[in-house]
């Protein structure tokens, strides 16, 4: 158990000598560096994300839906005063058009 403590002490105590000492950074603060063999452009190599579009497009696709979803839960609210979360439930929703203008 001694040996233990004195291994963890040892550690502790050599762990600021070992930090990055920041000569290598570009500019002030901006000290990242890559691993060895990585390359300086990505584009045409194999870290190349090659994002499909219609897999970025998701999320604005489903975000046009909740704000069309929204506008019909906002038209109900102001016709009856209720607030109705089921846009399914609100009568005359249809996903393919906007909610009547008052």
């Amino acid at each position: 158990m001694k040996s233990l403590a004195l291994t963890v002490a040892a550690v502790l105590l050599a762990g600021p000598v070992f930090a990055y000492d920041g000569t290598n950074c570009r500019a002030p603060g901006n000290c990242w560096e890559p691993k060895p063999g990585y390359p300086e452009k990505i584009a045409g190599t194999e870290y190349d994300p090659q994002h499909d579009p219609a897999e970025l497009s998701k999320q604005e696709e489903s975000l046009a839906a909740m704000d069309h979803r929204n506008a019909w839960r906002v038209h109900h609210f102001r016709e009856t005063g209720t607030f109705e979360y089921d846009v399914k439930k609100i009568p005359g929703y249809d996903e393919a058009s906007a909610p009547p203008t008052p």
